[in-house]
């Protein structure tokens, strides 16, 4: 089960005005399960992506990258489940293609204000009559309060649905904030197989919106690893209605640019650990705190060190405080990071919790054994790292391995 992850049943998902979400069971990889979504985007809002930068991406990244690019006015999303279209060729362009083709029909919009998105099984092609029959089913239903069955209809591994909510005051005018995610393995930077859509009715330009994407997503979705694999289709959206009635936000120096900023990155940070929370067969959610770095990228990349290494993810999945692990991550860090070639180990202080573990090249002289053990009882435990070498700081999210990891992707295609 996801490790203390609230049930969204017991969320309240506030509509955003200007968007509207309608799901619908395509029987696209399973029956009788919602997998396919739709999510309609009022004229005059503004939407921004990130996606995945590995080379192999999916066809829709492609195609979404490309309609960004071309269109002044998204319209409407699509994401399917069950299949991803990548490692699909020429025909996994062509059938995205048709896709936003059928949809931008039913909604009387250019082909090229469609945003699609696939996630679930890689060097499969759709299949395209479910996928098409389905998509009428869901636009009949669009309706702004559709943000849980819509977290429902874009998991694939995932044991539950993610969802998160929140507010802030612009003008003195309430904005909404809502989103929902999807992901539980194959989730690595850069992007860290991940879905992520959050939705405001703030009204902020597009080319300010563009970079609070990109900050965003490298504050949130880009801090987070459950196995070290980057996904090829993973996608992050930022929608902006404008419908709160506030006046557009151009610049960081505006009034009211950090309040929007902080309630999504808020929002995104919540979603984004949601992920991690469900990774496949977690039980233990890791925070790996990483200070005292001369860089944001020393940190980040010492953080990712420990957080993807198999053995620091086994030994917690044992309970077991096997220190060494964590100080041979950092060690190899300096390979991804040059750098940190000239790291002091002897300068390090490791932390489990408040406990310090580690110090002077070697374990802490005040460390015990029994400490170590309580500490990796509990189901979430934080590693902090202080380097002293410098100001910068970082925070990855991670979890462990258990032997469901092992099960679940050894049956993921049967």
């Amino acid at each position: 089960m996801p490790v203390n992850l609230p049930s969204i049943e017991n969320q309240i998902l506030p509509p955003v005005s200007g968007v509207r979400l309608g799901w619908a069971e395509a029987n696209i990889k399973k029956p009788n399960r919602k997998d396919l979504l739709v999510i309609e985007v009022a004229e005059g809002s503004r939407v921004s992506g990130v996606f995945t930068q590995n080379r192999f991406c999916a066809a829709p990244v492609h195609i979404c990258k490309r309609h960004l690019a071309e269109s002044k006015q998204i319209n409407a999303l699509l994401i399917n489940t069950g299949n991803a279209n990548a490692g699909t060729g020429e025909r996994g362009m062509r059938d995205a293609l048709t896709s936003c083709e059928h949809l931008a029909k039913l909604l009387k919009v250019p082909v090229n204000s469609i945003l699609p998105f696939s996630t679930g099984v890689i060097l499969e092609h759709l299949p395209m009559d479910k996928l098409l029959a389905g998509i009428a089913p869901a636009v009949s239903k669009l309706a702004e309060d559709a943000w849980k069955p819509a977290a429902w209809s874009i998991m694939t591994t995932d044991v539950a649905p993610k969802a998160y909510a929140t507010s802030c005051q612009l003008a003195g005018l309430p904005i909404q904030v809502t989103g929902i995610s999807k992901g539980a393995g194959m989730i690595h930077p850069n992007m860290a197989t991940m879905l992520g859509f959050v939705a405001t009715d703030a009204a902020i330009s597009q080319s300010l919106l563009d970079k609070m994407t990109k900050h965003i997503a490298d504050l949130s979705f880009n801090c987070i690893s459950v196995d070290g694999d980057t996904s090829t289709n993973d996608s992050f959206i930022i929608i902006a209605s404008g419908k709160a009635g506030n006046p557009e936000i151009t610049s960081p120096e505006d009034p009211g640019y950090a309040d929007i900023f902080n309630a999504l990155l808020e929002s995104a940070q919540y979603l984004a650990k949601a992920i991690v929370r469900d990774g496949e067969g977690a039980t233990k959610f890791i925070t790996v705190n990483v200070a005292g770095a001369k860089s944001v990228d020393e940190a980040k990349t010492v953080g990712f060190a420990i957080a993807k290494s198999p053995l620091v993810k086994t030994a917690m999945f044992a309970s077991d405080p096997n220190l060494g692990r964590v100080l041979a991550a950092i060690g190899y860090a300096s390979r991804e990071c040059t750098s940190l070639q000239d790291l002091d180990v002897d300068q390090i202080e490791l932390y489990f919790a408040d406990v310090l573990v580690a110090e002077k090249g070697g374990r802490a002289e005040s460390y015990t054994e029994s400490a170590g053990q309580d500490i990796m009882q509990q189901a979430e435990i934080d590693i902090t790292v202080q380097l002293n070498r410098g100001s910068e700081k970082s925070t990855i999210w991670s979890c462990d391995f258990s032997y469901d990891y092992v099960r679940i992707n050894a049956e993921y295609r049967t």
